[in-house]
């Protein structure tokens, strides 16, 4: 009886570590796994439109200093490449870097539409480098959310309606519903419907070619799928506030 109960704490002993072992593997496979990784990089490219956005316009000193606070936690949650948060880490460690040229932007240079991307790009280089790094996956979000917001741009600009641009970001809130009925209007026609459809077409098509060379279960691999579904995502997001644009344009500002 004795050497029953002795086997059974053996057997009880062996088991646990075995057991802890699987639900680690299981954490870190699930936040690998493709849902996971859109839902992750969804978030992280809605947050700045939702939190940053009216923040930065408000009080853009504290929103800057944020940037900090994102890379600190992004550090911490990146100390160990194997560790099951590794991957929230890096995408923060990329979220960090459009948040610092959001801010600087937004903060203080609104009024300067051709300054936009450039400003945007400040971390740029750094995250070119990244893609060499265990930090592939935060660079690559980074990148794909410049080329996202590049290609927002590049609608606003042929669709004419950047010249709008510094009338809405300097005029009072009594003028400013005004001009951007002005520039909804300018919306609903051909022309402009027509470069809308191609620039989304275009991003589609390319985050369709990534996520088909993507391979899940490799860090390049989730690098190529982050890129897919930020740009999948900005897509989403520029489709809703067009639409809002059109209906509403009070609700959606001019970008």
């Amino acid at each position: 009886m004795e050497e029953l109960i002795t086997k059974k704490i053996e057997v009880k002993d062996n088991l646990e570590p075995r057991f802890h072992d699987e639900i680690d593997i299981f954490k870190r496979n699930f936040l690998s796994r493709p849902i996971s990784l859109r839902l992750w990089s969804s978030f992280f490219v809605i947050l700045p439109i939702f939190v940053q956005a009216p923040w930065v316009r408000f009080e853009p000193i504290s929103a800057l200093c944020t940037t900090f606070i994102i890379l600190l936690v992004a550090f911490l949650l990146s100390r160990k490449e194997k560790d099951k948060w590794f991957i929230v880490g890096s995408l923060l460690l990329g979220v960090s870097g459009s948040w610092l040229g959001g801010c600087l932007f937004w903060g203080w240079l609104s009024a300067y539409p051709i300054l936009h991307i450039p400003v945007e790009a400040v971390a740029l280089p750094l995250a070119m480098v990244g893609l060499g790094t265990k930090w592939k996956i935060g660079s690559s979000f980074y990148i794909s959310s410049l080329f996202g917001t590049a290609m927002t741009d590049m609608a606003i600009f042929f669709t004419g309606i950047m010249d709008q641009w510094k009338e809405v970001i300097t005029a009072d809130s009594r003028n400013a519903p005004l001009i951007l009925q002005k520039t909804s209007e300018n919306l609903i026609h051909l022309k402009s419907l027509s470069i809308i459809i191609l620039m989304g077409l275009i991003l589609w098509l390319i985050s369709k070619e990534i996520f088909n060379i993507a391979i899940a279960n490799s860090a390049n691999g989730k690098a190529f799928l982050v890129s897919s579904y930020v740009i999948q995502t900005t897509l989403i997001v520029d489709g809703i506030f067009i639409f809002l644009a059109i209906i509403q344009p009070t609700f959606s500002g001019l970008v």
